[in-house]
């Protein structure tokens, strides 16, 4: 860093203006003494660490599961793959720092964070009124809206209330998503299935006009085979927190504040960059959002 010495020349007399600006120059660009340097450089080297600058660290050890594609799971030659271990990685890159991810099963995972065993826990977490009371979390990187889906052939018409009015919709019972269609569709006839593959499955032999759904599920069964390629996305993601969660987060210990801060510019940075929205489309086949 350079410094430039403060000097006056208040007290100085000149001739002409051009004088007295280069009595001022001639100041600004002093060099510093020995004694000065020494002097400042012990300074910053007792200022103290702000709290807004969370020091380095030469490794970040993560968690997450194995069985939860395309998030986390093993591919054919047994390798740890998917959208939260590509994320961890992009992470540990920015911050330029070592990546160690581990496999634990899903119970096991906050168990191992809060025992010290991780600095981090990166396995799609819902940001949950439970969930806190175990970790802290960070920002959310993702979350997992609900969508409509409908015959390709279909007309298209404005997926809402009153768009949809009449229309009979497949869900599946009990679920997150029939509890907000009955609040928000109530002028739709729901056709009540007793899980998701079911409710799909109707749609796609025309007992149904449309399908609500997690977004995520659907995508993968529009792009697969048993769609048949019959049917696409219709309208925009539904995101209420209240039905749909707050979306997925990274877990980090309760207390340590540090390591929160230090991942949340990371993953500010991985977003920035445009590495995220790579990760999203290589992973999920059909745009969820």
């Amino acid at each position: 860093m350079q410094i430039a010495a403060r000097a006056s020349i208040g007290n100085k007399t000149c001739a002409t203006f051009a004088a007295c600006a280069a009595i001022f120059v001639a100041a600004q660009i002093a060099p510093v003494t020995a004694q000065q340097r020494d002097s400042l450089a012990d300074k910053v080297e007792k200022a103290p660490q702000t709290s807004e600058q969370p020091a380095k660290r030469v490794v970040i050890r993560f968690l997450t599961d194995s069985d939860f594609p395309p998030f986390n799971f093993y591919d054919e030659d047994g390798v740890l793959v998917g959208f939260n271990v590509d994320l961890a990685r992009a992470i540990c890159l920015e911050l330029a720092t070592s990546c160690d991810i581990k496999a634990r099963p899903w119970e096991e995972l906050l168990i191992g964070l809060n025992k010290g065993e991780a600095d981090a826990v990166i396995a799609a977490h819902k940001v949950t009124a439970a969930a806190t009371a175990t970790a802290d979390f960070t920002d959310r990187y993702f979350h997992t809206p609900g969508r409509f889906a409908g015959q390709k052939s279909a007309k298209d018409v404005d997926i809402s209330p009153a768009g949809l009015d009449g229309k009979r919709i497949a869900v599946a019972r009990g679920s997150a998503h029939e509890a907000y269609l009955k609040t928000f569709f109530r002028d739709s006839p729901l056709a009540l299935f007793e899980n998701a593959d079911l409710a799909r499955e109707a749609l796609a032999a025309g007992k149904a006009d449309y399908v609500f759904d997690d977004g995520i599920s659907l995508a993968f069964w529009l792009n697969g085979t048993l769609s048949r390629q019959c049917c696409e996305m219709k309208g925009g993601p539904f995101l209420e927190p209240k039905f749909f969660g707050d979306g997925l987060a990274i877990a980090v210990p309760k207390g340590d504040p540090e390591v929160r801060r230090l991942l949340n510019d990371a993953l500010k940075r991985v977003r920035a960059s445009g590495r995220f929205e790579e990760l999203v489309q290589r992973y999920f086949p059909v745009r969820i959002y």
